[in-house]
This record gives structure tokens, sequence and C-alpha cells, in this order.
């Protein structure tokens, strides 16, 4: 039996991403998202949805750019703590030993320690109440070598371990259970 429940945002798990914004060193942030995911694939778009109240807003919104920076089980720490801590009162960079690296196409940093950045363009800002969604186009990404398989040139998520959210909780992404076809795949006689 189910019951009724408040409305509330139960879709999970989430990615949780570092995003880093900035055009310049003493400009750079990051903040920890997980109101983001990807809304066209041809054109690639995704979008972040920010508070207004962030440090980080002002400088998406003068900016225009960001870097979606996939987390893993080793930056868990700088992950969570990248969400609970402000930019106006930390070099976030400094204080979790990650590293800003420079983008292909955009001005914001990439984090080297992520295994996936996504460049990004802001299209268009939408005000949505307590957040902002930032609907952008995806204009480049960097993906660490070690993560792709060289038979198929593939990106291994599974060996990445990425980080996951999940209603309050952070989770490392398990084994896959299978792939995209998989259930109206012919069987091999």
């Amino acid at each position: 039996m189910k019951r009724n429940w408040k409305p509330g945002t139960m879709i999970y798990p989430l990615p949780a991403v570092l995003v880093s914004c900035g055009a310049e060193p003493e400009e750079y942030n990051l903040l920890t998202v997980a109101w983001t995911g990807t809304i066209c694939s041809d054109p690639p778009m995704c979008y972040i949805s920010v508070r207004r109240e962030r440090h980080s807003h002002p400088i998406l919104k003068k900016n225009m750019e960001f870097v979606i920076n996939l987390t893993t089980r080793d930056m868990a720490y700088a992950t969570d703590w990248c969400g609970v801590r402000s930019g106006r009162d930390y070099d976030k960079f400094r204080e979790m030993n990650l590293t800003p690296v420079p983008a292909s196409v955009v001005k914001a940093p990439c984090v080297d320690e992520s295994p996936l950045c996504i460049e990004c363009r802001v299209r268009e800002i939408v005000p949505l109440g307590s957040h902002d969604m930032f609907i952008a186009d995806v204009v480049n990404v960097l993906a660490d070598e070690k993560y792709i398989d060289p038979a198929t040139g593939a990106f291994d998520m599974q060996r990445a371990g990425l980080l996951v959210y999940a209603h309050g909780h952070y989770y490392e992404t398990g084994s896959p259970v299978g792939k995209f076809g998989w259930s109206v795949q012919k069987k091999k006689k």
C-alpha cells in the first residue's frame, strides 16, 4: 500500500558534482551541486540550479561559463566541504587541496582531480523559486585518460567510481545491472 506524501524533490540519486566558476584565479570558486543534469543530446546541453544567495551565483551570472566536475569516492570529503562552506570565507581549491587547471574552451577552471570535466557556456538563466536554473551548452569535455577504455574509446564510469547524492547522503556508483537496450537485445544461440 502506498500513502500520499508531501510534494518534494525525491528524484534520487543525483550526481554530486563540483561546479567551478570564475574567469580569473582571484575569482575562482567551487560549489557543490546535486541539482544538475542533461537536458538535450543534440546540441549537448545541461543545467545547474543554484540559489541566488550563494557566493557563486553572481560569478556565474557575470561570466556565463562554468565547469561541471564529476566527483569520486576520493573526492567525497571535498565535495561535501565545498557544499557547506562559502567561497566568501574560503579559497576552496586551497583548503581542499584541489588543483585548478585551465579548461580548453571556457575561462572557468577545471578540477584536475576530477575524472571528467564538462565545460559549459550559459545560454539562459531561468528564475524558478529557491533556485535559478543555468541552462548551458556543453562546449567541451575533458576526460582523464586512465578511465578511457582503449578498446572501445568509452569512458569507464564504473572504474571511475563516481559519486552520487541521495536524500542527504553520498554514495559511490555500483556495479552495472544491464546496458541500454539489453532488454530487447537478441539472444545469441
